[in-house]
């Protein structure tokens, strides 16, 4: 059968995904009966789009200007101020996006994963999902291109202390995926993606239509996420790589030039929404796709300014609530917890510029303060979080989600 993707239909702005049936087989014995007589799957065969036209509504081609005018906003003002909230915005972004795939920690767990201490493998996992993100995105912002490689790389070192998936970490799958259904084959899924044959093509043609610069920067953006999510090109990590593949679009064409707008919050408030927009692409419509990742970016957007404005104020509200004398140690670790709001004992003596009993009475006096939260409960390697500034993760998250749903 053809592999060529099928043509517009009259009613379809965009071509849809071709269909295949192919032979299965179990590789590995497990599951019901239904699974091991499972004989023939449907994969789903996305279009080539690189030279591809989408003429979007031209209502929904101005909202995507006006978030484009909202996230250049909130980037200048960032890069005004400090590299920490550039590292406060990819942290919410990569946190959310872990939820939306179902992966959470709590704030504790995450604060201790930052830190390097021991904590659950959500917590660990959410981690990896920032350096990803980072990853991703620097380098599409130093070469100016995204390049298979830095697909690679991001999926690598998301994946590579993953206990089951470590050994497929930065390698294209070679095996067929899919979406629900049966953990034991296709039977019942929801959705299957192209075979592995397929998808070197499919990711050079997807990079070609990621290097445009005659798209709209977020209809860009979007559409390139819904077909990398329609390829579906690692065994695990699609969706958390496909969503850094529109911040690192939106740093390619200088949109967001110093931060990482955290829209993952804004799709993770309409997640079933998100999931049908992403078969409707497949059904040859990207509008509700574009549209919900334009709706996330301003929301995002907007919220984050909220977010930098109360960032900004605490290291003088910290200072406030010390008591006595001031302290030159104390006052140096709040200028370092602006940057960096978790710290282990040893970076904390080093910020404070002071001896060791000197910068652990500061310590003391930041907890007795309410300033510092001792997260390890252990009486060595202990390490130390500035709570307010991590309760404004959850904070931003849950002012963009208010904003996705008002």
């Amino acid at each position: 059968m053809s592999t060529e993707p099928l043509l517009p239909s009259p009613n379809s702005p965009w071509p849809v995904h071709g269909i295949e049936r192919r032979e299965w087989r179990q590789s590995v014995r497990g599951g019901s009966r239904e699974d091991r007589m499972l004989r023939h799957v449907d994969v789903s065969v996305p279009p080539l789009i690189a030279d591809l036209a989408f003429e979007a509504p031209s209502g929904l081609v101005a909202e995507t200007e006006r978030a484009v005018i909202e996230i250049a906003t909130t980037d200048a003002e960032a890069r005004a101020q400090s590299h920490a909230l550039g590292r406060f915005l990819l942290r919410t972004e990569s946190a959310a996006s872990s939820k939306i795939e179902r992966v959470s920690a709590s704030v504790g767990d995450y604060a201790r994963a930052l830190a390097g201490s021991r904590a659950n493998a959500s917590a660990v996992s959410m981690v990896a999902a920032s350096a990803a993100l980072h990853r991703m995105v620097q380098r599409a912002g130093d070469g100016g291109s995204i390049l298979l490689e830095d697909l690679l790389s991001a999926h690598r070192v998301l994946m590579s202390d993953d206990p089951t998936e470590s050994p497929y970490a930065g390698r294209l799958r070679d095996m067929q995926n899919w979406i629900g259904g049966s953990n034991h084959s296709p039977r019942g899924a929801l959705f299957v993606p192209p075979p592995p044959e397929l998808v070197p093509r499919l990711l050079e043609d997807l990079l070609a239509w990621a290097a445009r610069d005659d798209v709209p920067a977020v209809i860009h953006a979007a559409i390139a996420h819904a077909q990398f999510e329609s390829i579906h090109p690692f065994t695990d990590g699609n969706g958390r790589i496909g969503r850094a593949l529109i911040s690192a679009i939106l740093r390619r064409r200088g949109v967001a030039r110093n931060v990482v707008i955290p829209l993952a919050s804004g799709i993770l408030a309409v997640r079933d929404d998100y999931f049908a927009a992403l078969t409707s692409y497949r059904a040859g419509d990207p509008v509700p796709v574009v549209e919900i990742v334009c709706r996330s970016a301003l929301a995002a957007a907007v919220a984050s300014r909220a977010s930098m404005d109360e960032l900004r104020a605490l290291p003088d509200e910290w200072r406030r609530q010390l008591t006595g004398r001031r302290s030159a140690a104390a006052d140096r670790i709040i200028d370092a917890l602006f940057d960096n709001p978790v710290m282990a004992a040893e970076e904390m003596v080093a910020a404070s510029g002071s001896t060791t009993a000197a910068a652990y009475a500061a310590i003391d006096r930041l907890v007795d303060a309410g300033v510092l939260t001792e997260i390890t409960g252990r009486k060595r390697d202990r390490v130390w979080a500035a709570t307010d500034a991590l309760g404004e993760l959850e904070e931003l998250d849950r002012r963009i989600q208010t904003a996705m749903t008002a």
